[in-house]
């Protein structure tokens, strides 16, 4: 039995990436409340409706993120195969539920949402992790390593295509893909079933009825639009962006929100952002998710075990991808695929989600050193066979 720990093998809070997460958190609060105020008034007759209700879950979240930091993240070792069945067999119980705006992605009970595809992803982060760690060689091969883990992630995106849920299913293999490149997967087998894959939902998508909503977009994107077309969201979002000029109209001043970009609040709020505090704001808040990523990816490098490494640069990998796409959509560089602005856009279950992944971030933080000691008294782990 290994001996207790040093006392100082357990870090203090990492405060930087504290810091930092607070900051996005209370600028997408104030951000989303100003995009959201003209629509909450006309379409539910109270302007703090959308505001409330994000806050909680930010509220809510971050406290799960206090709690989580303190939690050794190696417990989720034990737990990493009934997370990822648990949030696959919500996904699934999704396809039971009523359909909103045409698409089934949220379990309704009680008056209470919940979005699984959120959940999905940050559970396959943890099960990637918990199976590459154990079996360092697990991707060397691709018929007993690199398939097994692509059935993982391609039966819950198969779920968010029935849905239909393409953004989460897009994000979903990026995600995916990304922990397994991490992992040691090679390029070759990547290229041979990326290859395959995306040929596949091409064909889905031009051919599938369900589908005609992203061939539009996908049409809306090469051919432009505007008026009553499917384009009209983007147009108005570009608009705004130009209106915004390099120090923007002003807090609260936007004049697209004023039921031109439609539910502003969600993934178009960085429209919002750029006419209210122009270039120079979105510049700093585009810096904040650069230095996230960047000490993301420290805290990753200096995790003294493969399990706590992966975890942190699957998260933070999420995040910075989320946020890239995101903004790629609202500048109109790839189709409007429906992906929301990490900490800003409306979405309780995201904002929920992600604030426990970052607690899994500062718990990695603040015990990699103590799994090390751990790891040193027991002696050397023996890889499995």
């Amino acid at each position: 039995m290994a001996d207790r720990p040093k006392k100082n093998s357990v870090q203090k809070t990492d405060r930087l990436m504290l810091v930092l997460v607070f900051i996005l958190v209370l600028i997408g609060l104030v951000m989303m409340f100003s995009a959201s105020y003209a629509n909450a008034i006309y379409y539910k007759n109270d302007g703090f409706y959308y505001i409330k209700k994000q806050a909680k879950f930010a509220a809510v979240g971050l406290v799960m993120m206090i709690i989580i930091s303190y939690i050794p993240y190696t417990i989720l070792h034990k737990f990493a195969g009934l997370i990822y069945l648990g949030s696959f067999g919500l996904l699934v119980l999704t396809l039971t539920m009523p359909a909103i705006n045409d698409a089934k992605r949220w379990i309704v009970f009680g008056g209470f949402t919940f979005q699984p595809s959120e959940a999905m992803k940050f559970a396959v982060i943890i099960l990637f992790a918990h199976l590459i760690s154990i079996r360092p060689s697990r991707l060397d091969s691709f018929k007993s390593g690199f398939i097994p883990m692509a059935i993982l992630l391609v039966l819950p995106a198969a779920v968010m295509l029935k849905q239909p849920h393409i953004s989460g299913t897009i994000q979903l293999i990026i995600f995916g893909s990304v922990i397994m490149l991490i992992g040691g997967a090679k390029l070759v087998h990547f290229l041979i079933s990326g290859a395959v894959g995306a040929s596949a939902l091409g064909a889905m998508i031009m051919l599938l009825p369900q589908f005609e909503y992203a061939r539009e977009r996908i049409e809306t994107l090469i051919n432009g639009g505007g008026g009553e077309s499917e384009g009209w969201q983007i147009y108005q979002a570009l608009l705004a962006i130009g209106s915004g000029g390099f120090f923007g109209l002003g807090l609260g001043n936007s004049r697209q929100k004023q039921l031109y970009v439609p539910e502003p609040q969600n993934d178009f709020i960085l429209s919002i952002i750029c006419e209210e505090i122009g270039f120079m704001g979105v510049f700093i808040i585009i810096c904040l998710f650069i230095a996230f990523f960047l000490r993301g990816i420290n805290i990753a490098m200096n995790s003294k075990d493969r399990f706590g490494s992966l975890l942190v640069a699957g998260v933070t990998s999420q995040i910075a991808i989320q946020t890239l796409l995101n903004i790629a959509v609202v500048t109109a560089s790839i189709p409007n695929t429906g992906i929301s602005l990490p900490f800003f856009s409306q979405g309780g279950t995201s904002i929920l989600i992600l604030l426990c992944a970052v607690g899994v971030i500062l718990s990695v933080a603040r015990y990699s050193d103590r799994v090390e000691d751990e790891q040193e008294q027991d002696g050397p782990e023996e890889e499995e066979e």
